[in-house]
């Protein structure tokens, strides 16, 4: 799932309705330098911290599938930059599109 509407919910109750543009941007943000900075990166200490805060920070917003790809990549199965950059553009779309 790319967006679990359940774990969105249950976000703006916790940080409140008016709250969360102001987190939804900073996640966009910081979860895009990431995925630009794995692109080219060689070193797997950075790469596997890298994928950690990623999907830390894909199960906070409910990108269940984008978190899921992460955990599987930083536990030693395949890693692809190209792959994690469509799945986090396709994420990404789908939770700007969502009905707030």
């Amino acid at each position: 799932m790319l967006v679990n509407p359940a774990r969105v919910e249950a976000l703006c109750q916790e940080i409140g309705e008016d709250g969360f543009p102001e987190v939804l941007e900073m996640f966009l943000s910081e979860s895009a330098q990431v995925v630009a900075r794995l692109q080219g990166a060689t070193d797997p200490v950075a790469i596997a911290a890298d994928l950690h805060f990623l999907k830390g920070s894909a199960l906070t917003m409910g990108l269940d599938d984008l978190a899921a790809y992460c955990l599987q990549a930083e536990q030693g199965g395949r890693f692809d930059p190209a792959v994690l950059a469509d799945l986090f553009a396709r994420s990404r779309a789908a939770l700007e599109g969502m009905d707030r």
